[in-house]
C-alpha cells in the first residue's frame, strides 16, 4: 500500500492502483507496475519440466547420500545437483509424459575409484544381499574401501542406504528391507575409500522383491 508524502499532488512510497512510488538518491520518481503475463507453456518446456520432474521425484528419497556420492563432481554445486544434473541427461527413458528413470543406467555414486568385480545383489526373507569379488589392488582399490549399499523403492518413494556396507576385502554386506516387504526394489553397489575421499560409479545389481 502506498503512502502519501505532500498532499494528493505530492510524491509518494509505495504502490497505489498500477503506480509504483519511490525515492532514489532524493528524486521522488513514479513508474507503472508491471504487468504479469500468463503464458501457455510450449510443448519444449512441458517436456522439460517432466523430465526434471522425474529426475528430482527420485533424486530426493537419497538427498543425504547423493551429497557424499556425488562429492567429487561436485564443482560450483551440491553433491545433490551433480547427481540431478547427470541422471537428467542420462537416466531418463520414455516419452512425454511418460517418462521414468531407467535404473540400470542412473548412478546413486559418481567417482574414479574402481568398483568391485562381480557385484550382485540377491534377497532371503527381508534381507538384501551383496556380494562381489575383491580386487584390492587395482588402481586406488584398497582393501579397506567401504561398500556402498542402496535400495530404492519407487513405489514407496524411498531409499534405504549405508556408507558401511562391508569392506572391500570382505566380499559381502547386506542391508534389512523390511520396510519394503511386499514390494519390488532396484539395487545398486557402489565403494567410497576409508578417508572418504575417493568414491566409485556404482554398480546396478537389479530388481528384487522383497517377501
Amino acid at each position: 500500500m502506498g503512502t502519501y508524502q505532500k498532499g494528493i499532488m505530492g510524491a509518494f512510497s509505495g504502490t497505489i492502483g498500477t503506480v509504483i512510488g519511490g525515492s532514489w538518491r532524493d528524486i521522488d520518481y513514479m513508474r507503472s507496475r508491471p504487468t504479469i503475463r500468463k503464458r501457455t507453456p510450449t510443448e519444449k518446456q512441458l517436456d522439460q519440466q517432466a523430465r526434471f520432474t522425474t529426475a528430482v521425484e527420485f533424486e530426493t528419497t537419497m538427498t543425504g547420500l547423493l551429497e557424499t556420492s556425488f562429492k567429487n563432481y561436485a564443482v560450483k554445486m551440491s553433491g545433490y545437483n551433480s547427481a540431478l544434473s547427470y541422471n537428467l541427461k542420462n537416466a531418463i527413458t520414455g516419452k512425454y509424459p511418460d517418462y521414468s528413470i531407467d535404473y540400470s543406467v542412473a548412478l546413486i555414486s559418481r567417482g574414479k575409484l574402481p568398483n568391485a568385480v562381480s557385484p550382485a545383489a540377491t534377497v532371503t526373507g527381508d534381507t538384501v544381499f551383496f556380494t562381489w569379488m575383491d580386487n584390492s589392488g587395482t588402481a586406488e582399490a584398497k582393501p579397506d574401501d567401504a561398500a556402498i549399499l542402496v535400495m530404492h523403492c519407487a513405489a514407496l518413494k524411498t531409499t534405504f542406504y549405508t556408507l558401511n556396507g562391508g569392506t572391500r576385502n570382505s566380499g559381502a554386506g547386506n542391508i534389512d528391507a523390511t520396510i519394503f516387504k511386499g514390494n519390488t526394489v532396484q539395487t545398486w553397489l557402489g565403494f567410497i575409500s576409508a578417508n572418504g575421499e575417493l568414491v566409485a560409479n556404482s554398480f546396478y545389481t537389479g530388481e528384487l522383491t522383497v517377501s
